[in-house]
Order: structure tokens, then sequence, then C-alpha cells
């Protein structure tokens, strides 16, 4: 039994009609004096990430009440980028995040909770989740929702931008192609198995000590997943006893392990917006330089698709997020505080005795892999990091690179600027044949404030699939990529073009020059011909006298979210 006293919380006692309606809810007369647990997640059949959701929340549910507490039901199905893509939809998706987040907010607001505890599997989820751990700063735990299955030859849903692509071009692709992927595209629930932002989340929340060890990206369909939630409903009850909250776990340090941690994985770029936006909940303030970094010193040792070959599955078997905690050693703090009620290293020593780090290693056999090829030993990684923040004449404030996922040849680049309003209109040109090896596409007014910061990822998936133009092209926005994105793409540019960014100022034909080894991101030219730095900031001066393109009128939420938003480089929150 928990050794929470019964009716912890005093404002149970002081409105009798409190009793009354959970017991016109099923509970009886003993439910009501025990501790009472919140359970919400984004279960709902939206998509695979979330439509298993309730099967977990069931064995968390079991967990709650062999400690002896009472367990309540909540839900705030979230949606899926990949619902999104090529229409407006887009633009909800972020400001998505901060709708899941508020309602969380007021389930936990309105009822006195003892603890709570969250599931859920994807991009914005997850995130709003963790947020809104901050913000109610009550006893909680998380649950990740793991990863989908492999699909054949070991693919992942993203084969959707190669089909997609060549549905778009006469003779390029037969029905047959289309319908084998729509039927093996996504085999089972859980996240799409890439180290994508959904997947980069799950392993955010156990990197910051919000989930228990080794739950991040564990296969949807195994039995371990259903072991974790269970274990997640007897532990939020020791939490709830030691009134351990989100507070005391989520501390900058644990922010710092956990960027350290993303740097080593190669995680989305997305991140770059959602740790900040969280940690800012707790009043702790994240600035982009900080990645940069940890970035600098960090060894990349996470060999996940789209930095490396392999699956997030994959990845789990071979240890997942405790095994790189564990190769990373002293580079992390290992004295912050986790949801087990220890630390992250006793946590590593707790995990060792129990022969995790090995119990899974058969399952690699099975594919023919070793651990060594899925997540590098230290002494045998080549480079630093995987994300830097750019900045210069262009982005004053910085923009985002993920160089792990981009060839060599194109970490560092300059070449003419193709200017489009919107994505709709790059994805076009791209489809039709108008973008040529060496340019450089501008694609703004997709920030925050212009239009929701939707992401780029089918034009940047119409370029690498594109024989002639992968790896030869680069795309630069305010706007942001999916955590699947390959090649130069440079993202989150600020100030953005909607709030007056010289973004909003450069014209066809302009020299762009950026360098992710020098964190540059330049105009270095006007009208094909370059020029010296303050001949051009004369020159962008005098261009914004025009004033930005008007803003179109937006209603609900995504009028709230773009007349409110924040900065990219601050998370992007309200």
């Amino acid at each position: 039994m928990s050794v929470l006293k019964q009716k912890s919380k005093p404002h149970r006692q002081f409105w009798a009609q409190f009793d009354a309606l959970q017991m016109g809810s099923g509970w009886d007369e003993e439910d009501v004096k025990k501790p009472q647990i919140l359970l919400d997640d984004v279960y709902g059949d939206s998509h695979p990430g979330s439509v298993h959701l309730d099967r977990l929340m069931d064995q968390a549910s079991y967990g709650v009440l062999e400690q002896g507490g009472f367990p309540a039901r909540f839900h705030t199905t979230d949606i899926c980028d990949g619902c999104g893509q090529g229409h407006d939809g887009m633009n909800y998706i972020l400001p998505s995040r901060e709708a899941i987040c508020d309602l969380v907010e007021v389930h936990g607001s309105v009822s006195p909770w003892d603890g709570m505890i969250l599931s859920s599997s994807c991009d914005k989820s997850v995130p709003a989740h963790l947020q809104a751990a901050a913000r109610l700063d009550i006893p909680t735990i998380f649950i990740p929702g793991g990863s989908m299955r492999p699909g054949p030859n070991m693919t992942t849903s993203l084969v959707a931008g190669d089909i997609s692509l060549r549905q778009k071009k006469v003779g390029a692709i037969t029905e047959r192609e289309i319908r084998d992927y729509k039927l093996t595209g996504c085999p089972s629930e859980g996240a799409c198995a890439f180290l994508g932002t959904a997947s980069t989340m799950q392993c955010m929340a156990e990197a910051l000590g919000l989930a228990l060890p080794g739950t991040a990206l564990m296969p949807a369909t195994m039995r371990d997943i259903l072991q974790g939630a269970r274990q997640a409903g007897r532990t939020i009850l020791n939490l709830a006893s030691r009134d351990l909250k989100p507070s005391a776990i989520m501390t900058r340090e644990a922010f710092e392990n956990a960027i350290i941690v993303h740097s080593a994985i190669g995680g989305s770029t997305n991140a770059l917006l959602h740790l900040p936006s969280m940690a800012r909940e707790l009043d702790i303030t994240i600035e982009p330089e900080l990645f940069d970094e940890i970035n600098h010193r960090v060894p990349h040792l996470a060999n996940l698709i789209p930095s490396g070959p392999f699956l997030t599955e994959v990845f789990w078997f071979a240890g997942g997020i405790p095994m790189v905690q564990k190769t990373l050693g002293q580079t992390l703090n290992l004295d912050v505080l986790t949801v087990t009620g220890k630390t992250l290293g006793e946590n590593l020593e707790e995990l060792e005795r129990q022969n995790f780090f090995n119990r899974n290693l058969g399952y690699l056999n099975n594919y023919g892999i070793k651990r060594d090829e899925v997540i590098t030993p230290l002494e045998k990684s080549t480079y630093k990091g995987s994300v830097a923040i750019l900045k210069g004449n262009l982005a004053p404030q910085g923009a985002v690179i993920k160089y792990s996922a981009c060839v060599e040849e194109m970490r560092s680049h300059e070449g003419p600027a193709r200017v489009f309003n919107s994505e709709e209109a790059a994805y076009k040109s791209v489809v039709d044949g108008h973008i040529k090896p060496g340019d450089i596409l501008i694609i703004r007014y997709e920030g925050p404030r212009g239009s929701g910061m939707p992401e780029m990822y089918i034009t940047m998936e119409a370029l690498v699939c594109d024989q002639h133009l992968n790896g030869q092209v680069a795309l630069i926005t305010d706007g942001r990529f999916s955590g699947g994105t390959k090649g130069a793409a440079i993202g989150h540019v600020s100030p953005e073009a909607a709030a007056g960014g010289p973004l909003a100022f450069v014209e066809e034909g302009d020299i762009i020059s950026y360098s992710s080894s020098a964190r540059t991101l330049n105009v270095v030219g006007i009208n094909g011909e370059k020029h010296s730095a303050d001949h051009i900031q004369s020159i962008l001066a005098e261009r914004a006298k025009a004033g930005i393109i008007p803003r179109p009128r937006r209603k609900g939420l995504l009028a709230r979210y773009t007349s409110l938003a924040r900065s990219a480089m601050e998370g992007a929150g309200y």
C-alpha cells in the first residue's frame, strides 16, 4: 500500500460535491480516500503513435492500484505531421504543442491530484507533455509510446518522399508500388522508426530524467513496453509520497545532460524549439549558444536514420539512451535526480546489475548487427556533435543546421538565392524542374509569426529524391524541418521574415554563403555580384523600407499562435 496519507489534499475536504462527482463517475467511498493520480495521454485513432496508448495506460492504472492509489483517465488526442503534409494543416502542427499543453494544464489544475502520469509517442505531444509537467509541477512520470516496427528491407515511413515525388511525374511509378508502400510503410503502432522528432523527444524525456531508465524507443509491440508502463504506475506513488516534483528533476543540469545526449545521438533540430520552451516553464533560460557549445565538444555516437543507416528499435536493442549515457560517462552530470527517486549514476549502476545492457543483444544478432555499429564507442567516433547554430547578416539571432545528416560537400556552400514566399511555391518549382544544382532555396514567411512554423519536409525530400539535385542544393527557411530530414537544411532563421528579419529582403539572384564549421550564414552578394559586408547591409536596409508582405488574417488557435509566438531561437512558444 502507498505510504501517502488518505485525503492528503486539503482541497478535497472543502467541497463535498468533489467526492460526489467522482463517485458519480464510478468511484466508491474507499477510492476517494486514496491518493489520486491523473493519467493523461493522447490516445486516439489519429495515427500509429497514439492508437495503442490506452493499453499502456491500462498497465499504468494497474500499477497505481497495486500501490494503493486510484487512477483517473483523461485524454487529449494529438495529430501527426504526416497528415499535414502538402496543405495548410501543417500550419497547425507546432501550435498543437501549446494546445495539448494547455489542456493538460486544465486537467491538472481543476482537480487536486497527488501525482500524474503522461503518455505519448510523437513530435508535438511528447514536448507538450513535458512542458505541462514543468508548468504544473506535481509529481510526474512520463511513459514513452515506443517505436514502430521496421518496414520492408529495414525502411521507414519516409519512403513516402520518393513515392510522392514520383507520383507527380508521368510514368515514374506504378499503382502497385504505391499500394505496396501504403500497406507496408507503417507496419505497426509506435513512433516512426527513424530518429525524427518523435523518437528524439522520447529520448529527451528519458535524458531529462522524467521517464524511467531504458523506456525511450522500446519496440511498441513487445512485452517490455507494457512492463515499463506498469512500473511507472507503481513508481508514481513513491514520487507522490516524497513530493518529488519535476522542478527537482528538470534542473538546468538535467537540461544540459539532455542537450549532450541530443548532440551524441544526432537528434532532431526541433528539440532546439522544445527544450528551451520546457525550460522556460521552470524559469530556466536555454540559449541557442549552449547547443552550439555542447556540439563542439560531444562526440557523435548514434548511427540512426537520417544520420546513419539504422532504425530506432535496433538502437534500443543496442542499449538505447542508457548505453549512450554510459558511454558518455563523466561528460554527463551523474548526480541529477530522476523519477526513480535515484540519481542518473545510480540508475545506470542498477541497469548494469539487471543485465539491461546485454540482455537484448541477441535481438541485434537476429539482424546480424553488432552494438558498435549502432552506438559508436568513444574511441572510434570520428566527429563531434550533430547540429550547429549559424549566425550572420541573414540570421542575426541564429539559424540551425543538422550537419550530421548532410553530405560533407554541402556543409559549407555559396550560391544564388532562389526566393519563395511559401513552401508550396518552392515545392512546385522543384517538381517542375526549375531548380539547378548549386542553387540555394529561400523559403520565408513560414516562421512562428508567419504561418505557425510548418516543417519544410516535402520540399527538402523532393530535393533529396531528385538524382540531379540530391546533395547539390541547400534550403534556408524561417520555418522548421522534419526530424527525418536529410541534406543541407538550414531552418529557424531568426528574426523571421514576418517579424521583419533580413530574410524578408533577400531577392532572387543574391549570393548566399553558409558554413557549418565556421557557424556563419550571410548574404555576400547582390544580384549576382559580391560586395562588402557594409554595402550589403545598406542594401538590405534600403529594401526593408518597403516593409514585409502583408500576412493573411488567421482565426482561432492559429491567430493566437501567430500573434503571440516567440522567436524560434526562444522555443517558439507563447
